[in-house]
């Protein structure tokens, strides 16, 4: 199995649940009160160059985000359930894949890229804590209400769209919902790894049993008021509900190796969850015609982090996927 970054080695629990990358916050979360030395949340983020800040989304919230790079589409990147942004900006890799760039500066390369911190995610310090860069919020958030708030952001910095999407885990559920509710500004989708709306029949009767892990992975950190936790029956009814998605480009990533697994997971539900990944993956390359799919040999469910230059390469292949369409 391929090595981990020590970083990555507390969300070794968190990253069974990869395959639902997203969360919400505890109920009873309160914002905190901004210090003498918070920075002020921006109203608009310059078309170019770099931007790290929060940004006001209104009702008294604000939402760290990251952007670098410049041109057209707008690339967002959206992490996993209980991520923050951090994933997409350092690599754990080794011969023949380059340690450098991450993901977030390579993109910047050719792009304009942006990423940001959902509330009650985690961020890969020393040691790793729950980020206090966005509003907290409270309770189990549902997939509407993360899309929403992807649209608020974009919104609220004044980015441009149309916007290319790239999605890790849960968050490729984010970005899937906000492509099928605004499809006037998405560009194009790429899927690392990331979750399907059909993983419940493959788990039968251990679908309980996995839902439970997901929202409970075995860190320190899910104990703490405003953890991300997310509502995923709810996340699929709210995709199958919602309109087709968009005749854009898509492009799916998909790992190799077997998930991290936290102390005690029983092997019956590893092992299922390992025989329906491939499935899944399956099912999101039949979303679009000809889309391609990349397998990150040697890679865990964090392509983006081992091989981050596959992860760059798909998500320029996209943007000229997109820059053929009439």
């Amino acid at each position: 199995m391929h090595r981990r970054n020590p970083f990555l080695a507390c969300r070794a629990a968190a990253a069974v649940l990869a395959c639902v990358s997203g969360v919400s916050g505890v109920s009873g979360c309160h914002a905190p009160a901004a210090g003498p030395g918070a920075p002020a949340a921006s109203s608009s983020v310059p078309s170019s160059g770099d931007f790290s800040g929060p940004v006001d989304i209104g009702g008294g919230r604000r939402i760290h985000l990251d952007c670098k790079g410049s041109g057209r589409p707008t690339v967002i990147l959206e992490s996993g359930l209980h991520d923050s942004s951090d994933t997409w900006t350092f690599t754990d890799t080794r011969p023949p894949v380059p340690k450098s760039p991450a993901v977030f500066p390579g993109v910047a390369a050719f792009a304009r890229v942006c990423t940001y911190d959902r509330p009650g995610t985690v961020r890969y310090s020393d040691p790793p804590a729950l980020t206090t860069r966005s509003t907290p919020v409270g309770g189990t958030r549902s997939l509407t209400a993360m899309a929403d708030d992807l649209d608020r952001l974009l919104t609220a910095a004044h980015l441009p769209a149309p916007y290319l999407l790239v999605g890790h885990s849960y968050g490729g559920m984010i970005t899937r919902l906000y492509a099928q509710r605004n499809p006037h500004k998405t560009a194009g989708l790429v899927f690392v790894d990331a979750f399907g709306t059909d993983m419940r029949p493959l788990f039968g009767a251990q679908w309980p049993a996995y839902l439970k892990l997901l929202d409970s992975p075995g860190t320190p950190l899910a104990a703490q008021r405003g953890f991300e936790t997310v509502d995923v029956d709810g996340a699929v009814a709210a995709i199958e509900a919602a309109g087709p998605l968009p005749a854009v480009p898509l492009v799916v990533l998909s790992k190799t190796e077997p998930f991290a697994a936290p102390p005690g997971a029983p092997k019956a539900l590893l092992d299922t969850l390992e025989r329906a990944w491939p499935v899944v993956q399956q099912s999101l390359v039949r979303l679009g015609p000809q889309t391609p799919q990349y397998l990150a040999t040697g890679s865990d469910h964090y392509v983006q982090v081992h091989d981050p230059d596959l992860t760059i390469g798909a998500v320029r292949l996209a943007v000229g996927r997109i820059g053929t369409r009439p």
